[in-house]
């Protein structure tokens, strides 16, 4: 007769861990939460720039819209807990929140840690048993159930429900490094293809190679992704970046996973983006308020006349590929080379040729496919007593508090739920 020392363990101590083991003890369960790193909590910490954005404000439909990665999954788990019920949860445990722009949610005293310590503070009271510095090796199981863990040491600890809540690849400084990925294979379940998602673009162009546009910021550009065929499948507003290997910023993080499915498809080949730095007027606009503006001011060089329409180094540069000599007269101007400024600042034209690596990404696309997890308990379809959540599922959204979200409503379904499994094994 084996002997169960836990209700529950619960292998990872970040978001959805520490949400996990907090809704399995509520239960009355004996909880143990194993951590591989030294510290709980590691990833919330340096979330939203150390101000830790715990969830998003905005409708459920506008969630799932802002998670490209199966965020249509989480509608089953929203109907149990959402996005309303973290705020109250977390104000609950005495840490006020304030919403800023798109409906972000923070902490009113900006200090990710405070979010951190109000989750171990509700751990100890709960009596979560935790092991820092503690590496799971694999899952023990028969031919149906979950029966515990075996660690690095060798020691086993039984358990009547497993929740597996390691995260992803992306951001390794915080322990995600793909641990749980081969002990879901072990367990029956599909892994599907892992890349980076919310990461920096790569391009030879010559200008990124030249670091001639390096540091150069545009503010609230419109980028998109084209495929094969150049119909644009995403565009996202907002700011964008330059650097000396590609491109960064908001706008570009959001697109990057595109740009790797795009790759997926076409045998890994460079894909083009568009850059379009005037969004809010159509090409012919920006091509009439060009030519009353330099020809209204004929006797000036285009380059002091034409200064406020974009950032001057941008402008420049466009000038240059436009065939427009800065000092040139709009007299001396012709419309075509107007015509062809107007259309480089509305779909400038370039290729990336993909992106900086998984573990420079600040989410991982790819995981444990939901198809084979019970939306509103988290519940492996695989293996009874097996819980999934946070990261390591097939789940990603962009920046925003969006992933934050799928990582708490995961983490209290998967914790909830095999506190319930484990109590009714006990009975």
């Amino acid at each position: 007769m084996v002997s169960y020392m836990y209700d529950v363990i619960i292998i990872g101590g970040g978001p959805s861990g520490l949400m996990a083991s907090i809704a399995a003890a509520e239960n009355g369960g004996k909880v143990l939460l194993l951590e591989k790193g030294k510290k709980l909590g590691t990833k919330l910490a340096i979330s939203g720039g150390g101000r830790c954005n715990v969830t998003n404000r905005l409708p459920q439909e506008e969630i799932v819209k802002n998670i490209p990665g199966n965020g249509r999954f989480l509608y089953g788990p929203f109907s149990v807990f959402n996005n309303e019920d973290i705020i109250a949860f977390f104000e609950g445990l005495g840490v006020a929140l304030k919403e800023e722009d798109h409906g972000r949610m923070f902490p009113v005293s900006n200090k990710a840690k405070d979010v951190v310590n109000a989750l171990l503070t509700e751990m100890d009271r709960l009596k979560v048993e935790v092991r820092i510095g503690t590496r799971v090796k694999k899952l023990l199981m028969d031919d149906d159930k979950v029966l515990g863990v075996r660690l690095d040491s060798g020691d086993e600890i039984r358990a009547h429900a497993i929740v597996v809540a390691v995260g992803g690849k992306a951001v390794p400084q915080t322990g995600s490094t793909g641990d749980g990925y081969p002990w879901a294979d072990k367990a029956g379940h599909t892994v599907t293809e892992l890349y980076p998602t919310e990461v920096p673009l790569l391009s030879d162009e010559s200008f990124i190679t030249s670091k001639e546009l390096q540091g150069l910021a545009l503010r609230d550009a419109a980028v998109s992704v084209l495929n094969a065929k150049g119909k644009t499948v995403i565009t996202h507003q907002m700011d964008m970046l330059f650097t000396h290997f590609g491109l960064s910023g908001p706008a570009v993080l959001r697109c990057s996973q595109f740009v790797v499915k795009e790759r997926m498809k076409n045998g890994n080949s460079p894909v083009e983006i568009r850059i379009d730095s005037m969004p809010s007027m159509k090409e012919e606009a920006v091509f009439q308020m060009l030519f009353s503006t330099v020809k209204d001011d004929s006797k000036k060089a285009v380059k002091n006349v034409l200064k406020g329409v974009a950032v001057e180094r941008w402008l420049l540069f466009l000038f240059e590929k436009a065939g427009i000599d800065p000092a040139e007269t709009g007299a001396q101007l012709s419309s075509e080379k107007i015509r062809s400024l107007a259309k480089l600042l509305k779909a400038f034209p370039m290729q990336v040729n993909g992106t900086q690596p998984i573990e420079k990404a600040f989410v991982t696309g790819g995981g444990v496919s939901v198809k084979e997890i019970i939306p509103k308990t988290m519940a492996s379809r695989k293996k009874e007593g097996l819980y999934f959540c946070g990261e390591i599922l097939d789940i990603h959204g962009y920046t925003g508090g969006y992933n934050i979200t799928s990582a708490l409503v995961t983490g209290r379904l998967a914790g909830m739920n095999s506190g319930e499994y484990a109590e009714s094994q006990r009975s």
